[in-house]
């Protein structure tokens, strides 16, 4: 195994594509080897794009005539199962009932991501439904899919989800970025868990179309990488309005910003970063003493930490979501292909009970209580429940503690704190901070207001750089 290739950056790849001495095809043939090789030990790749060569070869073509088109030239891409492709791959949510649906056109982030070059090299498993199917579902559990496991650790450590198979996958170096999708910790939980770097963007950064959905108010799509700048450089082509989505029509970001230009080594210096450590409660000791350490390095980069920060902690309620999901999955049912034998969420709950044995191994739970809603989002209990999110969330939550003491981001452990930033819709960044002693990974993780994702770039950059604490696991 070529560990300094599998485990290199987009810009080295780059490097080594304009000096000609690697092409995309050699690239996207090595990733392929690798996933041949160790796939089978984490179960991260559901699908392998069957033209992904060929595409390659018509980008190293395309190089020869006319240039790269970007950083993202050339670059093999995985993508979360729930996002749609329109190719000769399916997208099914890791679940049986949609084994056999094909898209009929790429998801707006798809298109964006060929359009600027990239090689889409296959889909990634999940936990099913984006784990919003049952209580107790292990992290990356699908019934068509199977368990994703932890490349760290697969006899043991948790894989993280809903984004399992694109968080193990990276982190396995079966590509050298992936798409996620987060509803609350989707993408934070994995790849912390994972030991790579995730971006949960603002809810509206990122346009969701083409996207299966959970919840409307919460959803949305991100980058996973190795490092923040690979992050970075993914955010620009996945950022852009949609008028599809009526979320993006307020993000200030229509693709102008350059998410690379926050690649600052002093992004810590003088910034106010805030600790609520309500939120860190069940970390063992180890895992504090990782967390700590954490803010002991950002304090001697700059920053001035102000602990025992004061968030509320009751907002990690579905309600919203129950609605949310049964509306959304309902609407996009309708549009699946014909072949598919579910067309609304009652479908899918009686095709798993049909299918018990393989499709019902932890139950469905989640859908049948979803199911028991209306649906319909002119309710009462709707219409509060979310207004009552928004106000815990934003302005008794996170807009009040960072301009009570003039914050600059909020420090969370692993995806801890992914629950009130998802009520918000604000975004988070969480980057490796280390690992206990039996090799687990921890993740420190950087939260913000909305459409604050450059600065959030800038402060987990300059603490990426000066730590440098990520390790490839040891695959064999």
């Amino acid at each position: 195994m070529d560990v300094s290739l599998t485990q290199s950056t987009i810009t080295k790849i780059q490097h080594e594509m304009e000096t000609g001495n690697l092409s995309a095809k050699q690239l996207t043939m090595h990733y392929l080897k690798q996933i041949a090789d160790f796939n089978e030990q984490i179960n991260a790749v559901l699908e392998i794009n069957p033209e992904a060569i060929h595409i390659a070869e018509a980008l190293d073509a395309e190089r020869q005539q006319k240039g790269a088109r970007g950083p993202l030239h050339g670059i093999p891409v995985l993508v979360k199962d729930n996002i749609e492709t329109g190719d000769k791959t399916h997208t099914t949510a890791g679940s049986l009932a949609l084994e056999n649906n094909y898209a009929k056109e790429d998801a707006f982030i798809v298109r964006r991501v060929r359009e600027a070059g990239a090689v889409i090299l296959g889909k990634t498993n999940l936990t099913e439904w984006a784990n919003f199917m049952t209580i107790g579902m292990p992290n990356g559990y699908s019934s068509l899919g199977g368990q994703v496991l932890n490349p760290y650790g697969p006899g043991g450590f948790d894989t993280g989800g809903s984004s399992a198979g694109s968080g193990a996958g990276i982190a396995a170096g079966f590509a050298a970025g992936a798409l996620g999708t987060e509803t609350s910790g989707s993408i934070l939980s994995p790849a912390s868990s994972n030991s790579i770097v995730g971006i949960k963007p603002t809810v509206g950064l990122l346009s969701r179309s083409g996207i299966i959905p959970i919840s409307n108010s919460q959803d949305t799509a991100g980058p996973m990488t190795c490092t923040v700048e690979d992050a970075a450089i993914m955010l620009n082509v996945l950022a852009g309005v949609d008028d599809n989505d009526a979320a993006t029509l307020i993000s200030p970001d229509n693709g102008s910003i350059d998410y690379t230009a926050s690649l600052r080594k002093n992004g810590l210096n003088h910034v106010q970063l805030g600790v609520p450590r309500v939120y860190m409660e069940g970390l063992d000791e180890e895992e504090t003493a990782i967390i700590n350490a954490a803010l002991a390095d950002m304090k001697k980069l700059g920053a001035t930490i102000i602990d025992q920060v004061q968030l509320p902690t009751n907002v990690n309620n579905m309600n919203v979501m129950l609605h949310e999901f049964k509306n959304g999955i309902n609407a996009y049912l309708t549009n699946v292909s014909s072949n598919v034998p579910v067309h609304a969420l009652q479908d899918v709950i009686q095709f798993n009970k049909n299918h018990k044995k393989e499709a019902l191994t932890y139950g469905q739970t989640i859908l049948e209580q979803a199911d028991r809603t209306s649906g319909n989002l002119v309710e009462a209990e709707y219409i509060n429940a979310r207004l009552n999110d928004i106000k815990q969330s934003q302005a008794e939550g996170i807009d009040q503690a960072m301009n009570e003491h003039q914050l600059d981001a909020l420090i969370f452990v692993n995806n801890y704190g992914a629950s009130i930033a998802a009520k918000a819709g604000y975004p988070s960044i969480t980057v490796p901070a280390g690992y206990t002693s039996a090799g687990k990974p921890v993740g420190v993780t950087f939260t913000g207001q909305a459409f604050t994702e450059a600065k959030l770039i800038e402060m987990a950059y300059a603490y990426e750089q000066v730590t440098q604490h990520r390790i490839p696991p040891k695959l064999i």
